[in-house]
Formats: structure tokens, C-alpha cells, sequence
């Protein structure tokens, strides 16, 4: 599991954080220095947040749990949507949905009525409405589709949460926390982190830093993955080979049985 190295988070901008009188108090023990009115992370602490944070969600992915990945700013979409598909993991990269935690039933019925509007489509039901109901079927799915077409695999509630920018995503950080689903964040210098399970120091404004640092994450979640399914084909091949000891087993039981009739040779030669 290979994490940035230092060079590599300067290089992408990571240490950029916001203009000191736009900071947050509680980033402190996060920032190194002010250099021309803006603050600058301390990449140590970053370097070793990300260490953490990958340790962490790679075990998650181990267990064949989901996170749910979200960054809905501009600079972050495409990233996310990628890096998120690379693991197959869910993510939302349009408006959060609200609610889309706390009243995850709702939601689900909403994934339903796209994957019935698809069933009408392939069975031919579609092709018998007029052109103005199907029209309107269309723009339904479409829309559905852009709020939750990335989500579409989601039975259940994610085991995690990944967010970039907690500022923006404030709603989904509140949902998160309030159902006690653990947060993975991106936090720049104007942010709060106190409500942040695991806290990567950065810049959350640069596609070059929010790609260097979620691309090493699930990168570590890629090793779970591997792992996992490494170790089921190892259990299922634990699972054949149980039946085969069963004969020798067999075999020890004749002979134990016959040890007495052999013993019971001198003895009787001994009688006569």
C-alpha cells in the first residue's frame, strides 16, 4: 500500500489551505505556518492522517462493506466518480438528496420506481403509452437517474462515509453522524473537524490533491478487496478438501480394532 509521499503532496498543493482570516480555530493543531495571509497544513500530520484513514477503510473494504463516497463541488466530481467506480463503490457527486441516510427507506423506493421505469421499458409496456406519458416517464427517470443512478446498488445503509469539502457537504456529515456512520473527510483550513472521524488535513479546492490523496485510499481499499476475495477462494478450497482425511480416519479405527485380536494370540499360547 503505497501512500503519497511528502514530495508528492506538495507537488499537487495540499499544504494551500484558506486565507487566515477565513480559517477555523479548531484546524489548529493542523496548520504549520501562515505564509502571505493564508495558512499552510502541516503535511507531516497529513501524510500520517491518510496512513490511517487507509488502514482503516481498507479493512472496511475487507469485510465486503460499502462507502459511500461524497463531493458534489465541481473540482471533485469527475475524481470521485472514477475513484469510486474503480472499487465499486457507491458515490454522489450531484445535490445530496436530503435525508438520504436518515430516511434511507425513502430513497430506496425512489432506486424501485427507476429500476420499474427500466423493466417497462424492456418488457414493452413503454411502446403502449401515449407519446405525452412516455415523455414524461423519461424526464422522471432521467432526473432520478442524476440524483441517484450512482447509488442504485445500495440495499443498505453505507458502513462509511467519505466526504470532500465538510463544509459544503454539512448535511451529509450531520445524517452520518446522527445515525453514528463513521466520516472520512478532506478538511481545509476552514473547516470544522471536531464531528470528523478521520481527518485528512488538505486542500479540498485542488482536483490535483483531491486526486493524489483519494486515489491513495482506494488504492488501500483495491488490497482489501484482493484480500477478501484471496481468502474466500482459500476457505472454499479449505472446504473440499475437509472430506478426504474422513478414509484414514477409517483406517486407524480397523486397526485399533484389530490390536486386541492380535494380543490375544500370546496370551492364549501362554494358557495352553
Amino acid at each position: 500500500m503505497a501512500n503519497p509521499t511528502f514530495d508528492q503532496l506538495i507537488e499537487a498543493g495540499c499544504h494551500f489551505g484558506h486565507l487566515k482570516r477565513k480559517w477555523n480555530p479548531a484546524m489548529a493543531p493542523y496548520i504549520f505556518m501562515e505564509r502571505n495571509g493564508i495558512h499552510i497544513i502541516d503535511l507531516y500530520k497529513t501524510a500520517a492522517k491518510i496512513e490511517e484513514a487507509a488502514a482503516a477503510l481498507k479493512n472496511i473494504a475487507k469485510q465486503g462493506k460499502k462507502v459511500l463516497f461524497v463531493a458534489t463541488k465541481k473540482q471533485a466530481k469527475q475524481v470521485i466518480a472514477d475513484l469510486a467506480q474503480g472499487v465499486n463503490m457507491p458515490y454522489v457527486i450531484e445535490r445530496w438528496p436530503g435525508g438520504m441516510l436518515t430516511n434511507f427507506p425513502t430513497i430506496r423506493k425512489a432506486v424501485k420506481k427507476m429500476t420499474s421505469i427500466d423493466k417497462m421499458t424492456k418488457d414493452g409496456t413503454f411502446d403502449n403509452l401515449s407519446k405525452r406519458e412516455r415523455l414524461q416517464i423519461t424526464r422522471q427517470r432521467a432526473k432520478l437517474e442524476k440524483t441517484l443512478g450512482s447509488i442504485a446498488d445500495l440495499n443498505r445503509l453505507p458502513s462509511a462515509l467519505f466526504v470532500v469539502d465538510v463544509l459544503k457537504e454539512r448535511i451529509a456529515v450531520a445524517e452520518a453522524n446522527r445515525l453514528g456512520i463513521p466520516v472520512f473527510a478532506m478538511v481545509d483550513t476552514n473547516s470544522d473537524p471536531t464531528n470528523i472521524d478521520f481527518v485528512i488535513p488538505a486542500n479540498d479546492d485542488a482536483s490535483k490533491s483531491i486526486e493524489l490523496i483519494v486515489g491513495a485510499l482506494t488504492e488501500a481499499m483495491k488490497e482489501g478487496l484482493e484480500e477478501r476475495k484471496a481468502e474466500k477462494v482459500d476457505t472454499e478450497a479449505a472446504g473440499e478438501g475437509e472430506a478426504a482425511p474422513a478414509p484414514r480416519r477409517e483406517r486407524r479405527r480397523v486397526r485399533k480394532n484389530d490390536a486386541p485380536a492380535e494380543a490375544e494370540a500370546p496370551a492364549a499360547e501362554a494358557a495352553e
